[in-house]
Protein backbone atom coordinates (compact mmCIF):
# COMPACT_ATOMS: atom_id res chain seq x y z
CA UNK A 1 0.00 0.00 0.00
CA UNK A 2 1.10 3.87 -0.63
CA UNK A 3 2.94 5.28 2.58
CA UNK A 4 0.37 8.14 2.45
CA UNK A 5 -3.48 8.46 2.71
CA UNK A 6 -5.42 8.21 -1.06
CA UNK A 7 -7.97 10.86 -1.79
CA UNK A 8 -11.37 8.86 -2.47
CA UNK A 9 -13.78 10.56 -5.36
CA UNK A 10 -15.92 12.19 -2.78
CA UNK A 11 -13.38 14.63 -1.49
CA UNK A 12 -11.33 15.08 -4.86
CA UNK A 13 -11.00 18.62 -5.75
CA UNK A 14 -12.65 20.28 -8.57
CA UNK A 15 -9.42 20.45 -10.90
CA UNK A 16 -8.91 16.36 -10.55
CA UNK A 17 -12.10 15.77 -11.10
CA UNK A 18 -11.62 15.24 -14.77
CA UNK A 19 -8.78 13.41 -14.21
CA UNK A 20 -10.62 11.07 -11.92
CA UNK A 21 -13.45 10.79 -14.64
CA UNK A 22 -10.76 10.37 -17.50
CA UNK A 23 -9.20 7.53 -15.54
CA UNK A 24 -11.33 5.92 -13.31
CA UNK A 25 -15.39 6.31 -14.89
CA UNK A 26 -17.63 6.54 -12.35
CA UNK A 27 -15.36 4.28 -9.55
CA UNK A 28 -14.12 5.65 -6.59
CA UNK A 29 -10.22 5.20 -7.26
CA UNK A 30 -9.55 3.82 -3.37
CA UNK A 31 -12.49 1.86 -2.93
CA UNK A 32 -12.41 0.10 -6.49
CA UNK A 33 -8.57 0.57 -7.75
CA UNK A 34 -7.05 0.54 -10.95
CA UNK A 35 -6.27 1.91 -14.32
CA UNK A 36 -6.47 1.13 -18.63
CA UNK A 37 -2.69 0.19 -18.26
CA UNK A 38 -2.99 -2.42 -15.32
CA UNK A 39 -1.75 -0.62 -12.71
CA UNK A 40 -4.07 0.47 -9.20
CA UNK A 41 -3.79 4.29 -10.30
CA UNK A 42 -2.98 5.49 -6.35
CA UNK A 43 -0.32 7.95 -7.88
CA UNK A 44 -3.08 10.17 -8.78
CA UNK A 45 -5.48 9.46 -5.29
CA UNK A 46 -1.78 10.36 -3.25
CA UNK A 47 -0.80 13.56 -5.30
CA UNK A 48 -4.72 14.51 -4.87
CA UNK A 49 -3.54 14.53 -1.09
CA UNK A 50 -2.34 18.01 -1.96
CA UNK A 51 -4.67 19.34 -4.61
CA UNK A 52 -2.05 22.43 -5.93
CA UNK A 53 0.56 19.81 -6.14
CA UNK A 54 -1.77 17.63 -8.22
CA UNK A 55 -2.38 20.32 -10.54
CA UNK A 56 1.05 21.19 -11.23
CA UNK A 57 1.62 17.75 -12.14
CA UNK A 58 -0.45 17.36 -14.52
CA UNK A 59 0.40 20.90 -16.19
CA UNK A 60 3.97 19.47 -16.22
CA UNK A 61 2.59 16.39 -18.33
CA UNK A 62 0.53 19.13 -20.41
CA UNK A 63 4.12 20.93 -20.89
CA UNK A 64 6.06 17.80 -22.66
CA UNK A 65 2.91 16.92 -24.66
CA UNK A 66 2.17 20.57 -25.99
CA UNK A 67 1.95 20.51 -29.60
CA UNK A 68 4.70 23.92 -28.80
CA UNK A 69 7.56 21.25 -27.88
CA UNK A 70 9.92 21.03 -30.16
CA UNK A 71 11.72 17.96 -29.06
CA UNK A 72 10.63 14.92 -31.47
CA UNK A 73 8.64 12.52 -28.71
CA UNK A 74 10.63 9.21 -29.83
CA UNK A 75 13.66 11.01 -28.32
CA UNK A 76 11.42 12.48 -25.38
CA UNK A 77 10.38 9.13 -24.23
CA UNK A 78 14.28 7.58 -24.79
CA UNK A 79 15.10 9.99 -22.46
CA UNK A 80 11.82 8.89 -19.77
CA UNK A 81 12.16 5.41 -20.25
CA UNK A 82 15.72 5.12 -19.58
CA UNK A 83 14.89 7.49 -16.39
CA UNK A 84 12.92 5.35 -15.23
CA UNK A 85 14.97 2.12 -15.72
CA UNK A 86 18.03 4.10 -14.17
CA UNK A 87 16.59 5.37 -11.36
CA UNK A 88 14.67 1.63 -10.65
CA UNK A 89 11.38 2.99 -10.78
CA UNK A 90 9.64 0.11 -12.66
CA UNK A 91 6.16 2.20 -12.33
CA UNK A 92 7.71 5.36 -14.87
CA UNK A 93 9.98 2.79 -16.68
CA UNK A 94 6.63 0.42 -17.64
CA UNK A 95 4.06 2.79 -18.21
CA UNK A 96 7.12 4.81 -20.80
CA UNK A 97 7.64 1.36 -22.77
CA UNK A 98 4.01 1.75 -24.13
CA UNK A 99 4.59 5.62 -24.58
CA UNK A 100 7.18 5.11 -26.42
CA UNK A 101 5.43 2.45 -28.73
CA UNK A 102 3.21 5.35 -29.88
CA UNK A 103 6.48 7.59 -30.26
CA UNK A 104 7.16 5.18 -32.95
CA UNK A 105 10.04 3.21 -30.95
CA UNK A 106 10.68 -0.22 -31.93
CA UNK A 107 10.46 -3.47 -30.08
CA UNK A 108 13.77 -3.64 -30.19
CA UNK A 109 15.08 -0.54 -28.95
CA UNK A 110 12.37 -0.52 -26.32
CA UNK A 111 14.24 -4.16 -24.91
CA UNK A 112 17.34 -2.85 -25.28
CA UNK A 113 16.88 0.22 -22.75
CA UNK A 114 18.77 -1.92 -19.89
CA UNK A 115 21.69 -2.34 -21.50
CA UNK A 116 21.49 0.26 -24.61
CA UNK A 117 25.19 0.98 -24.36
CA UNK A 118 25.95 -2.00 -25.72
CA UNK A 119 23.05 -2.41 -28.48
CA UNK A 120 23.07 -1.62 -31.96
CA UNK A 121 19.19 -0.60 -32.48
CA UNK A 122 20.02 3.01 -31.59
CA UNK A 123 21.17 5.68 -33.91
CA UNK A 124 24.16 8.04 -33.08
CA UNK A 125 21.33 11.08 -31.72
CA UNK A 126 19.69 8.59 -29.93
CA UNK A 127 22.65 7.16 -28.16
CA UNK A 128 23.70 10.34 -27.49
CA UNK A 129 19.90 11.23 -25.63
CA UNK A 130 20.41 7.96 -23.57
CA UNK A 131 24.11 9.17 -22.31
CA UNK A 132 22.92 12.06 -21.58
CA UNK A 133 20.08 10.59 -19.69
CA UNK A 134 22.43 8.74 -17.36
CA UNK A 135 24.63 11.63 -16.58
CA UNK A 136 21.38 13.35 -15.75
CA UNK A 137 20.31 10.66 -13.13
CA UNK A 138 23.46 8.46 -12.28
CA UNK A 139 26.21 11.01 -11.98
CA UNK A 140 23.81 14.51 -11.24
CA UNK A 141 24.34 16.12 -14.05
CA UNK A 142 28.10 15.82 -14.86
CA UNK A 143 28.34 15.86 -18.55
CA UNK A 144 31.50 15.28 -20.42
CA UNK A 145 31.63 17.83 -23.04
CA UNK A 146 32.23 15.25 -25.82
CA UNK A 147 28.77 13.75 -25.06
CA UNK A 148 27.17 17.22 -24.90
CA UNK A 149 28.64 18.03 -28.31
CA UNK A 150 26.75 15.21 -29.80
CA UNK A 151 23.68 16.52 -29.08
CA UNK A 152 24.21 19.82 -30.14
CA UNK A 153 25.27 18.58 -33.81
CA UNK A 154 21.52 17.50 -33.98
CA UNK A 155 19.65 19.10 -31.51
CA UNK A 156 18.76 22.99 -31.08
CA UNK A 157 19.31 24.63 -27.74
CA UNK A 158 15.53 24.66 -27.41
CA UNK A 159 15.31 21.07 -28.01
CA UNK A 160 18.30 20.00 -25.32
CA UNK A 161 16.42 22.07 -22.88
CA UNK A 162 13.23 20.30 -23.01
CA UNK A 163 15.03 17.29 -22.79
CA UNK A 164 16.77 18.32 -19.67
CA UNK A 165 13.64 18.88 -17.77
CA UNK A 166 11.46 16.42 -18.89
CA UNK A 167 14.43 13.62 -17.99
CA UNK A 168 14.81 15.28 -14.83
CA UNK A 169 11.24 15.63 -13.97
CA UNK A 170 10.93 12.33 -14.55
CA UNK A 171 14.35 11.21 -12.77
CA UNK A 172 12.10 13.10 -9.77
CA UNK A 173 8.49 11.29 -10.69
CA UNK A 174 10.53 7.54 -10.41
CA UNK A 175 12.12 8.72 -7.04
CA UNK A 176 8.54 9.43 -5.42
CA UNK A 177 7.07 6.64 -7.00
CA UNK A 178 10.00 4.54 -4.53
CA UNK A 179 9.53 6.32 -1.35
CA UNK A 180 5.98 6.71 -1.13
CA UNK A 181 5.85 3.24 -2.66
CA UNK A 182 3.30 3.86 -5.43
CA UNK A 183 1.91 1.69 -8.36
CA UNK A 184 4.40 -0.83 -9.14
CA UNK A 185 6.82 0.71 -6.69
CA UNK A 186 5.24 -0.52 -3.69
CA UNK A 187 8.25 -3.58 -3.22
CA UNK A 188 9.92 -4.66 0.31
CA UNK A 189 13.30 -3.64 0.46
CA UNK A 190 15.40 -6.62 -0.71
CA UNK A 191 18.65 -6.20 0.91
CA UNK A 192 17.86 -7.38 4.11
CA UNK A 193 19.57 -9.92 6.44
CA UNK A 194 19.08 -13.55 5.87
CA UNK A 195 18.52 -15.31 9.26
CA UNK A 196 21.03 -17.98 9.74
CA UNK A 197 20.23 -21.45 10.76
CA UNK A 198 19.13 -21.71 14.71
CA UNK A 199 22.74 -22.44 15.92
CA UNK A 200 21.61 -20.89 19.41
CA UNK A 201 24.48 -18.21 17.99
CA UNK A 202 23.45 -14.55 18.59
CA UNK A 203 26.02 -13.46 16.45
CA UNK A 204 28.53 -14.76 13.72
CA UNK A 205 31.47 -13.72 12.57
CA UNK A 206 31.10 -15.10 8.76
CA UNK A 207 34.67 -14.79 7.43
CA UNK A 208 35.77 -15.65 10.84
CA UNK A 209 35.46 -19.44 9.86
CA UNK A 210 38.28 -18.76 6.89
CA UNK A 211 41.26 -19.47 8.40
CA UNK A 212 43.69 -17.17 8.66
CA UNK A 213 47.01 -17.53 6.49
CA UNK A 214 50.25 -17.09 7.20
CA UNK A 215 52.30 -14.64 4.93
Amino acid sequence: MPRLRQVPRSEIHEGGRPIYDMLFGERCPVAAPGTATGTQGNWWTVFAGVPDCFDHAVQGFAFYRSPKRKLAARLRELGQMRAGYARGSRFVFSQHCKASRDAGLSEEQIQAIPAWSVATCFSPLERAVLGYTDCLVLDGGRVPDALFDALRRDLSDAEILELTYVTCMYEMHATICRALRLELDDVDERVTELPAPDTGRASMDVMGMVPATKR
